[in-house]
């Protein structure tokens, strides 16, 4: 990713904070930090504020890589380092421990990356006068009482979602003028199908053998382009607006159970969907997840600063192509 001003040059203790490749950088617009830029939404935001203009910088760890800062962000010199050196006008943070399961296997890092690094980066935002952006979760509901608005009792059933619901409490705490954006299963542009929940019901829908799908927790599969669109729109009026802060919820339209996304992707490609079979009782599963956490929208909506979200069946399509052998897309398109 561009960065915003040429003098940045990252010069922290082997670590903690260090540009992948240093290249030419020229000025820009406003500035933007994404955090977890390498992950599915961190690069749809970055993406969506490259296309506007802005100078943007994004930030990574393990899968940091050329063009964007491997930061830990659970390092609370590196971050301060970076927000004094870099000076975002709007810091985006994607970056989280999102598998509800890996998060009950190892909750001690999933907490330092879910509420103490966002604790930090919302003290150090503050110190700033940075406009914060934290992505949260609609798994901070139990799911028996949907649809839910921003107002309404979290009762997260998980450890994920307590994680989540916590770095939100921390976001508003430190940061007051904050936005605190909840958004259900993601899917999009992926790098590997096994990126997303979503993306990786392909290797069952492309599976010769039988093969059971969860047809019971009902879902809102969301594009991750869509919410970055909604990042970019909050950052703009927000940064005008001092009233647009708190939180939104923002999500697809379509309920859907995992059973019912794996179809809809059969019927996109023309490939069979019989050897699917809808399995209606909670599957066994480390975390327990909200049967129905479907979002009610409307604040972002009377605020104008929602999106129509791009239609499933559309969406999915453009995402799976790449992943397509070259005779069955070509089938596809043209048959």
């Amino acid at each position: 990713m561009s960065c915003g001003a040429a003098e940045l040059r990252i010069t922290f203790s082997p670590g903690r904070v260090q540009l992948v490749q240093e290249e030419e950088v020229v000025p820009g617009g406003p500035r933007v930090l994404v955090t977890g830029a390498t992950g599915l939404l961190g690069r749809a935001v970055c993406a969506e504020f490259l296309s506007i203009g802005w100078s943007v910088i994004g930030t990574g760890y393990r899968r940091a890589r050329p063009r964007l800062l491997r930061c830990d962000l659970t390092d609370e010199d590196a971050v301060r380092g970076l927000l004094h050196e870099y000076q975002p006008d709007v810091i985006v943070h994607c970056a989280a421990e999102r598998r509800p399961d890996v998060v009950e296997r190892y909750t001690e890092a999933a907490v330092n990356l879910n509420v103490h690094a966002t604790s930090m980066l919302a003290k150090e935002a503050a110190v700033c006068g940075a406009l914060l952006i934290y992505i949260s979760t609609d798994y901070v509901f139990d799911g028996r009482n949907p649809p839910y608005g921003e107002d309404d009792s979290p009762n997260p059933l998980n450890v994920y979602g307590r994680s989540k619901l916590e770095g939100e409490r921390e976001t508003l705490r430190h940061c007051p003028g904050a936005v605190v954006l909840r958004v259900p299963v993601l899917f999009g542009e992926v790098e590997s199908v096994m990126e997303s929940a979503v993306t990786s019901l392909w290797v069952k829908v492309e599976a010769s053998e039988s093969c059971t799908l969860d047809h019971c927790q009902q879902r809102f599969p969301t594009d991750a382009r869509d919410v970055a669109t909604v990042c970019r729109k909050l950052a703009e009026r927000a940064r005008q607006d001092p009233s647009i802060k708190g939180i939104f919820h923002f999500s697809g339209k379509e309920q859907m159970t995992k059973y019912e996304m794996a179809v809809a992707i059969a019927q996109a490609f023309n490939l069979p969907s019989n050897h699917l079979i809808p399995l209606t009782e909670q599957p066994v599963a480390a975390a327990p997840r909200p049967v129905n956490a479907q979002l009610n929208c409307s604040r972002l909506e009377l605020q104008n600063l929602g999106v129509e979200p791009r239609p499933f069946t559309v969406a999915i399509t453009d995402c799976l192509w790449p992943f397509t052998p070259d005779k069955r897309w070509r089938q596809t398109v043209f048959h």
